[in-house]
């Protein structure tokens, strides 16, 4: 290539400065694009969350009370009925499915365990009960009939207490999720089982009791 057919230097200033122009506009359209993406991802997410909060049933008639927590060897006159907690026998009752009704002084104890005690009136319909002790989980729950309830369901946990309107009330699937074992627990973890049915003398004698179901 003759010297006069080179490209001058200004020419090659120019060639070099379009190559890093295209080069920025390629490496932009690049960041641009993984921001959109990232974007997207971020939208579909957030309405992902707000869609679940919002479906969730919502527990603000959850009632809230301060209780005691001394160990007792006689019957205990409690606030509520069933009771939220509050003094109760140095025995806990093992979390299962009761056909008859619990002592509530050992009931209380499994709830200062963790465990979710679900009531229910003594003549709910059987198939209705059938569901209720089917929908529940498998352990640090007490399910049990419960004479003169004023619900026909009625979820307890250690200073929580909800009651509800039948077995297919969503707030009881939400009820169990956030206080079994919830952060209101004062012995979170501890046993639920070992203790006592309700039937030995271990039992304070609150009202009849049976052998939970397997």
């Amino acid at each position: 290539m003759s010297p006069s057919s080179r490209p001058s230097r200004a020419a090659l200033d120019e060639l070099k400065k379009a190559q890093q122009a295209k080069e920025r506009r390629t490496r932009f359209a690049f960041v641009a694009g993984i921001a959109v993406v990232v974007l997207v991802i971020a939208g579909v997410v957030g309405v992902t969350i707000v869609r679940d909060v919002s479906s969730r049933p919502t527990l603000d008639a959850v009632k809230t009370y301060e209780v005691t927590a001394n160990h007792v060897t006689t019957p205990v006159k409690y606030a509520q009925s069933p009771p939220a907690g509050g003094d109760h026998n140095a025995v806990w009752l093992n979390c299962g499915i009761y056909t008859e009704p619990v002592p509530n002084e050992n009931a209380v104890h499994a709830l200062e365990h963790g465990a979710v005690w679900v009531t229910y009136r003594p003549d709910l319909p059987a198939d209705q009960v059938k569901t209720l002790t089917e929908s529940v989980p498998g352990d640090y729950m007490v399910v049990s009939p419960y004479p003169g309830l004023s619900a026909p369901v009625v979820a307890s946990a250690w200073g929580k207490q909800l009651t509800l309107t039948g077995v297919d009330d969503p707030r009881l699937e939400q009820f169990i999720r956030d206080y079994r074992q919830g952060p209101q627990t004062p012995e979170p973890g501890a046993a639920c089982t070992g203790g006592t049915d309700g039937t030995d003398a271990a039992a304070v004698t609150s009202g009849a009791s049976a052998t939970p179901t397997p």
